[in-house]
């Protein structure tokens, strides 16, 4: 039988400080209760944990429910581990929606994590038809249960959903803002048809997968290479001026020639310069590709 857990089991983690949720995105709103659970873990002398959920419950109580994950589940972790000790990472299926919540309180955050104290949004409802809240958890637990309030701008409360939207809408700086980084595309670097590198502009080309893909444009980026995050120009789309077929992220950094082949580069896209168009020569696309170099140099 396989295990409830994904990587790691809670057992070397007992005592822990847990946050509870979906985090998807890990933008500043999640920030806020992984910052509360490490501040509690400190003051108890214990780790800091998160425990999120995979598949996301919606996608398992609502398979048709058409809601993209803004990243993939190897990103959230990433992201989540810069904030906490460890991330416990539980199956989501039909029998776990079902679980009263008192049960999931017991079985698994009491004597499956044995948690000390638990961190969790203001609206925060788990367990079957969602009954469960923070003073459920409370009454089976018997540990300090803190529920944070939403961190808010100007708009309102910063949430999943809303950055989803901007996302899709290819506005990369309020995107930006509400994730306290920028959105991230991910994939292994391929061999494409080699055109970048005779006209002056050479591409690390890579299908991204596994998070919420942006409307096709071209974006000032900043590409991890070995720890570092390297400046550059990118065009997501079809590049209707050659063969308009197959999407994909075309990555230009700015003054380096590295061999990428075969490895997977995450790309931070920071702005939209423009939306992808067929240009009539290739003469009149080397020239935009310059002026978009130029523009996202002064945007990096």
């Amino acid at each position: 039988m396989r295990s409830v857990w994904v990587g790691t089991e809670p057992g070397a983690l007992r005592g822990a400080v847990v946050t509870i949720g979906n985090f998807d995105g890990v933008h500043l709103g999640h920030q806020a209760l992984l910052s509360e659970a490490r501040r509690l873990a400190a003051a108890r002398g214990v780790p800091a944990v998160a425990l999120t959920f995979d598949p996301a419950p919606r996608d398992v109580l609502r398979p048709d429910n058409g809601i993209p994950r803004i990243q993939s589940l190897e990103r959230k972790l990433v992201h989540l581990r810069r904030h906490v000790d460890d991330v416990l990472v539980r199956r989501f299926d039909r029998a776990t929606a079902s679980m009263e919540p008192a049960d999931f309180a017991r079985e698994v955050l009491g004597e499956g994590i044995g948690v000390s104290g638990i961190v969790v949004g203001h609206d925060f409802r788990f367990g079957r038809a969602r009954k469960g809240d923070a003073a459920l958890l409370r009454d089976v637990l018997a540990v300090e249960v803190a529920e944070v309030e939403p961190v808010c701008d100007e708009a309102g409360p910063i949430s999943s959903s809303r950055i989803r939207e901007l996302l899709g809408a290819g506005a990369m700086g309020p995107a930006t803002a509400l994730l306290g980084r920028a959105h991230e595309l991910v994939g292994e670097v391929v061999t494409g048809d080699r055109r970048g590198r005779t006209i002056g502009f050479p591409t690390a080309n890579l299908w991204p997968t596994g998070g919420l893909v942006p409307p096709n444009g071209v974006y000032a980026v900043r590409a991890e290479v070995d720890g570092a995050w390297l400046p550059g120009v990118a065009n997501l789309g079809t590049r209707p001026t050659f063969d308009g077929e197959g999407s994909r992220l075309e990555v230009h950094l700015f003054d380096v020639d590295l061999d990428l082949y075969g490895r997977t580069l995450v790309v931070g896209l920071v702005a939209r310069i423009r939306e992808e168009r067929r240009f009539g020569s290739v003469e009149e696309l080397v020239a935009r590709i310059g002026v978009d170099a130029a523009l996202a140099r002064q945007l990096l």
